[in-house]
């Protein structure tokens, strides 16, 4: 009955379905209001979550019908199908547009289109979706089925006038709630099943796989690309006594992974503001009037690997063994059509095979033997709990409410949560959907390589567990970490272990939490130190903070790896007589330490830096688990001669450049859009320090470093008062996708300024914005 009902709202939503499945019904009314104020956020209004989605795809198919569109062609497996199959999936066939296209492109592992077609053709399965679907809430089912219906609204009412990068193409063309599903699953799959497309692929059609080395292949489930700060500040900390919160995700500056500013209203019901992800109909970190919450990527893997000993008997290599019992592969046949040169179709044909366990997989370098195989097991291939979950931390009204969504749902694929409310509570949880491998299977002899967490298919006992509070496979909330406190919570991307510099997380006794979850007990990346130092700092210079004492730690620009090299470095320096180098001395010297767009030195220190970070062994004062935020410290003796020498080259380098040794950063780093260029602040994050992480595309030329790639993107700093939020933030890169639109640079000039905005949330203040306007909706 559940799938009928399922088919049927979507039928009747989309107005899609045929006289041959029986009398014709009569299609849903859709409507909601949009209205949009300063810098085109968008504020939608409906008396339902049909018209919640509907409204919400229309809107932001307004700011990026093109990258909306071409996000569909690719989780459909279609690239080929207008583009041929030997290109490779890269933005250019869309301006800068294309979802795993520029994701992988920032790996270094892109696919070509053909490859990019049959991995989600096989790896994301329509129907395998539509079933799982069935146990979704029939509110996320209707905002699925309404965002399909706004999206096509929009293509309906434009027709052929659409921007140029997409305009009278035939791969623009009206979705089914189905696409909206594969787009969704997709969002689900960056840290497990889309880091191993190139692999999949491989396997199937009995290539040696990637000719990536296997190092290459296993850095891929890093977080580079996908990273963020969050701080929530409880009563403790506070002048109010309530809380406050600090979001500043770190994503990609293109892709339908660029976060979108929106405002969700069902009167009574349902009421948030914050950012979405292009194809997803929800708020994924914002705030309403009781809580506010941000996420973090984290540490933990959310994927295994198993060997499987195949049977011999089997000459197909169809067959495997688990307990010495034969088990036969599933194989399906996909079918990818190609664009040849003569405009023609050739349809071509590869066999995906799968085990109970996983998909199949070929990869070099890793320890099997002539008669195993690999397989990838990935509890995000099924979950389509996403939906579900953003809908019921919306709906929260404190932290304990908040926690306990997310550990009754269990839907979020590959991020920590940081939240806090207006009752001056605090959380961090790691509730991510992540493999039931506990510590002591880890102790056993059952992991086979650690690198690629390959644990042994062939004993049941070396399966994963079932926990009869979660969904199959994966960790309940009772086994996964988390702290709610009254003071603070943070997290920049290390993992759960510290959250609070007053109190280390480690999990029960005697094991601890699962591996998978995190290392605890090692050194921290830079980023996350500085994180806590500064924020340790202004406690105790202030006791208790305000919201403009998070926008200045977001903001301060300090450069921590300067701060822990540059008193025994230049110390260096004063028995150095090399011309080139007593002059990048002197710069250093004089520099402010920071990444603003004034700051002389910043430059020299960057490319310095990234060479002398690789140093072995260039610490004075070794790490101690004891006080992971201010050690490693101090330069090594032993490290002082090469870093001076690196200083030298790096030094050369600005110069052959034309570039003068004090150059400010700010003429040198910079995103240009429509000829108009915008000076960018802030630095390159885990790798020298800084806490408002900003990736450029390219690497120093003449012309400095040009355009961003990833880092800071959505902002929000969230506190409350007796009548509800009081919210600032932006949204770096702005909310449009279009050249031609006024939401596509508007925002660069706010983020090159460091000036945060305030995001109307209540109606008043809705209507008060200077640049308010209001549309209805409909699919009448």
């Amino acid at each position: 009955m559940r799938i009928i009902l399922l088919v049927l709202l979507s039928c009747l939503l989309l107005a899609g379905c045929s006289d041959d499945a029986g009398p014709r019904q009569a299609p849903v009314t859709l409507s909601a209001d949009i209205t949009r104020t300063s810098y085109g956020v968008a504020h939608i209004r409906a008396n339902d979550f049909a018209g919640l989605g509907f409204g919400l795809a229309y809107a932001y198919a307004q700011d990026n019908v093109c990258m909306l569109a071409d996000s569909f062609l690719t989780v459909r497996g279609e690239r080929s199908r207008y583009f041929g199959g030997e290109a490779m999936a890269t933005a250019g066939t869309a301006g800068e547009y294309s979802v795993l296209v520029d994701y992988l492109n920032l790996h270094n592992f892109a696919l070509r289109n053909e490859d990019s077609d049959f991995f989600f053709k096989a790896y994301l399965d329509p129907a395998r979706l539509r079933a799982s679907y069935q146990s979704a809430s029939a509110e996320a089912t209707a905002l699925l089925a309404g965002y399909a219906a706004g999206y096509n609204r929009y293509l309906r009412e434009r027709g052929g006038d659409l921007p140029a990068a997409c305009r009278g193409v035939p791969w623009v063309k009206p979705i089914s709630v189905e696409d909206v599903y594969l787009l969704i699953a997709e969002k689900a799959l960056h840290a497990s099943g889309e880091l191993f497309a190139r692999e999949i692929v491989a396997a199937a059609r009995d290539a040696p796989g990637s000719p990536a080395p296997i190092q290459a292949s296993l850095a891929k489930w890093t977080n580079e690309g996908l990273g963020s700060n969050a701080i929530a500040l409880g009563g403790d900390a506070t002048v109010d006594g309530r809380g406050m919160l600090l979001a500043n995700p770190h994503f990609p500056w293109f892709s339908s992974d660029r976060f979108y500013q929106v405002h969700l209203t069902i009167p009574g019901t349902y009421d948030v503001m914050g950012a979405s992800l292009g194809g997803l109909p929800i708020v994924v970190i914002g705030f309403n009037k009781d809580v506010a919450w941000t996420h973090t990527v984290t540490t933990a893997a959310h994927f295994t690997t198993f060997r499987l000993p195949l049977d011999k008997r089997d000459p197909s290599g169809g067959t495997y063994l688990i307990d010495g019992q034969p088990l036969r592969m599933t194989e399906r046949a996909v079918d990818v059509d190609l664009l040849q040169q003569d405009g023609t179709l050739r349809t071509k044909r590869r066999v995906f095979r799968e085990s109970g366990l996983g998909m199949q997989m070929a990869m070099p370098g890793i320890p099997l033997g002539p008669d195993d195989i690999l397989v990838l097991a990935d509890p995000n291939r099924d979950n389509t709990r996403l939906i579900d979950q953003w809908i019921a931390m919306g709906k929260s009204d404190s932290v304990q409410a908040l926690q306990a969504s997310l550990a009754r749902v269990m839907g979020l694929p590959w991020v920590n949560t940081v939240a806090a409310d207006r009752h001056g509570n605090t959380l961090f949880a790691d509730y991510s959907v992540v493999p039931h491998v506990s510590p002591a299977k880890f102790a056993s002899d059952c992991l086979l390589f650690a690198p690629l967490l390959m644990l042994d298919g062939a004993r049941t006992s070396c399966h994963w567990g079932r926990d009869p509070n979660a969904p199959a496979g994966i960790f309940s909330d009772a086994s996964a970490p988390a702290m709610a406190r009254r003071d603070y919570v943070a997290n920049s991307n290390d993992s759960y272990w510290l959250t609070n510099s007053r109190q280390l997380l480690t999990g029960p006794p005697p094991y601890g939490y699962s591996p998978l979850y995190g290392a605890v007990g090692v050194p921290q990346h830079l980023r996350t130190r500085l994180g806590f130092l500064q924020l340790d700092e202004r406690l105790a210079q202030r006791g208790r903070l305000d919201i403009v004492d998070l926008a200045e730690l977001l903001f301060s620009n300090r450069v921590h790896a300067a701060e822990l090299v540059l008193p025994d470095l230049l110390a260096a320096c004063r028995g150095v007589t090399d011309a080139t180098t007593v002059a990048a001395c002197a710069v250093l010297g004089g520099w402010d330490r920071k990444v603003d767009l004034q700051s002389r030195g910043a430059i020299l220190f960057r490319e310095f830096w990234l060479h002398a970070s690789a140093l072995p062994d260039k610490w004075a004062i070794p790490f101690d688990p004891g006080d992971p935020v201010r050690t490693p410290r101090g330069v090594a003796a032993q490290a002082v001669a090469p870093m001076l020498v690196m200083l030298k080259e790096a030094a050369q380098r600005l110069l052959a450049f034309g570039i003068g040794l004090d150059a400010p950063l700010g003429q040198f780093q910079s995103e240009t859009r429509n000829g108009q260029r915008y000076p960018m602040h802030g630095g390159i994050g885990d790798v020298d320090g800084v806490y408002n992480a900003l990736h450029m595309k390219t690497g120093l030329s003449e012309r400095g470093y040009e355009n961003v790639a990833w880092g800071t993107s959505y902002i929000q700093l969230v506190r409350f008062d007796e009548a509800g939020p009081v919210a600032h933030g932006l949204l770096a890169y702005s909310q449009s996708t279009d050249p031609t639109s006024p939401y596509y640079a508007d925002q660069l000039p706010l983020y090159s300024a460091k000036a945060l905005v305030l995001l109307p949330f209540t109606d008043d203040q809705i209507a008060a914005d200077g640049n308010y306007r209001r549309m209805t909706v409909s699919n009448d």
